[in-house]
């Protein structure tokens, strides 16, 4: 699909290295390089396919399920008896069409969590379904789990935890080769794999050791086994946005340095692929102009915002009266996709083996409001002045692989929009095409009221997707100026909207 990132550094390929970067995800600064050189670079930096695939997505859900749903705790150590398993009702089709009915496009399944626990009849280990009395120890939830996601037509990801608390052979070189073992049954067992979701959990084993995770051993057999799988978190497609409360950055950059991923002595000379190793990136300010005129090399890696629908990731009965309400739930949308984010919101089934009610009515009204607010695009008969209207009908296709080609050669472009009458509307949609690249630094929206202009809210980065709500205005022309950008900006969408609220 692209070349490795050894390959990139280096001019050429390297024979067996893993498959991190694609030619066009990856760029390297010169020492010579000038500013303007920089900026033109990370303007024309894009993401890989199966970036802009898992983008797209907007929104994923993720299932917390395992022995800790039975024991009743969010951590569990390992010593769990694998009887207490015994979700009677389990359904995976109710899970996954209660998140496709929500309109989350992929699910993932832990999988195995920090306890060890598998939840596929695991060759290496005891400590799993198999001998449990679910199903005479004949289950397999990763099977029907990847079965049901194939009959809804939406994606499967898994979730293994790094961190084994049961394993006797974490914190030894021997669980390395236990990981790989059951990272390899995971991905050549269960169809395609859309997703492989690691954390940076590392505690402890039952020997009271750590283990050195081989990160590049996992990426390589991810890259060989399911290539069009993205590796988030802990990998080097997706990053975690560095909180767990379902809101992303107001300025999110996807463009961002590579410095502390790959260190530069490692990557100017190996012919291994141990050259990308995870790194938290929790500073507010990751990709500005400031930011990456100080960088070596930069590199598309896009956040990933989590959060679960409930106080805890497991299922536990005495929350089931505090799941996040449908306007909560709308409010981390606009602040995740909203944001330049896909959302990762975990859902997790109880005892029983079903997603409860309490989920389910939230997310009916929560995707009820999401389908209300964004069904009609007040500017989409709107006329865009000075430009052939066959040309601006790009903004309101519902493509982002389309886009305005600006006629402008510098800042500010200016899109100015009349409607056919007054609108009342309270929400900014913007899309940039990232096939071109995140380009835009800084924007405003303005309206006409008599033969002055005024300004009704502004914003910082685009990129995928933003969202900018403020009071209701009622207008019949409003503009948007591009104030600064890096090189000319590829705008795929332009939309108002009004929040159900605000019709009366």
């Amino acid at each position: 699909m692209g070349l490795v990132a050894c390959g990139i550094l280096a001019g050429l390929p390297q024979k067996g290295t893993a498959q991190i970067f694609t030619d066009k995800n990856y760029v390297k600064i010169s020492p010579s390089d000038t500013e303007a050189d920089i900026i033109r670079k990370a303007a024309n930096v894009t993401p890989s396919p199966r970036q802009l695939r898992w983008q797209q997505l907007e929104l994923t859900a993720f299932i917390h399920f395992g022995i800790n749903t039975f024991t009743n705790k969010e951590w569990g150590d390992g010593t769990e008896d694998p009887k207490i398993f015994n979700p009677e009702k389990l359904d995976t089709r109710q899970w996954v069409k209660v998140c496709k009915d929500a309109g989350f496009k992929q699910v993932i399944l832990t999988a195995k969590h920090h306890d060890g626990f598998c939840l596929w009849p695991s060759k290496f280990t005891e400590h799993s379904v198999k001998n449990s009395p679910w199903k005479n120890g004949q289950g397999d939830v990763v099977k029907e789990m990847a079965a049901a996601c194939k009959e809804f037509g939406i994606g499967f990801g898994i979730y293994l935890s790094p961190w084994d608390r049961n394993s006797p052979y974490f914190g030894s070189m021997e669980y390395n080769n236990y990981f790989i073992n059951q990272l390899t049954e995971l991905l050549t067992q269960y169809g395609q794999i859309d997703e492989v979701w690691f954390d940076g959990a590392n505690g402890e084993g039952p020997s009271g050791k750590k283990q050195v995770y081989e990160y590049n051993r996992w990426y390589n057999l991810i890259r060989k086994l399911q290539p069009k799988a993205t590796i988030a978190v802990s990998g080097p497609d997706v990053r975690w946005v560095g909180t767990e409360t379902g809101y992303g950055r107001e300025t999110e950059w996807s463009v961002v340095p590579a410095d502390q991923m790959i260190p530069e002595a490692i990557a100017a000379n190996s012919q291994k692929a141990e050259d990308f190793a995870p790194r938290d990136m929790m500073a507010n300010d990751l990709g500005s102009r400031a930011v990456i005129s100080k960088a070596k090399s930069l590199v598309w890696y896009p956040a990933e915002i989590d959060v679960s629908i409930r106080p805890g990731w497991f299922h536990h009965p005495a929350e089931n009266n505090k799941v996040k309400t449908p306007e909560k739930l709308m409010d981390i949308y606009y602040s995740s996709v909203g944001r330049n984010g896909v959302l990762l919101l975990n859902i997790p089934p109880d005892k029983e083996g079903l997603i409860n009610e309490s989920d389910v009515n939230a997310l009916k009204g929560f995707k009820k409001q999401l389908d209300e607010t964004f069904a009609h695009n007040l500017l989409k008969s709107a006329k865009l002045n000075g430009s052939n209207p066959k040309k601006t009908a790009v903004l309101f296709d519902g493509r982002d692989a389309s886009y305005l080609k600006m006629t402008e050669k510098s800042a500010p472009y200016v899109m100015d929009f009349k409607m056919d009458k007054p609108q009342k509307f309270d929400v900014l949609l913007l899309q940039e095409n990232l096939q071109m690249g995140q380009r835009v630094e800084s924007f405003v929206l303005e309206y006409k009221d008599g033969d002055t202009w005024k300004k009704i809210i502004d914003g910082t980065t685009i990129g995928y997707k933003r969202l900018l709500r403020f009071p209701a205005v009622t207008a019949e022309e409003v503009r948007l100026r591009i104030l600064s950008s890096r090189l000319q900006p590829a705008i795929a969408e332009v939309g108002l909207y009004l929040r159900p609220s605000n019709t009366k």
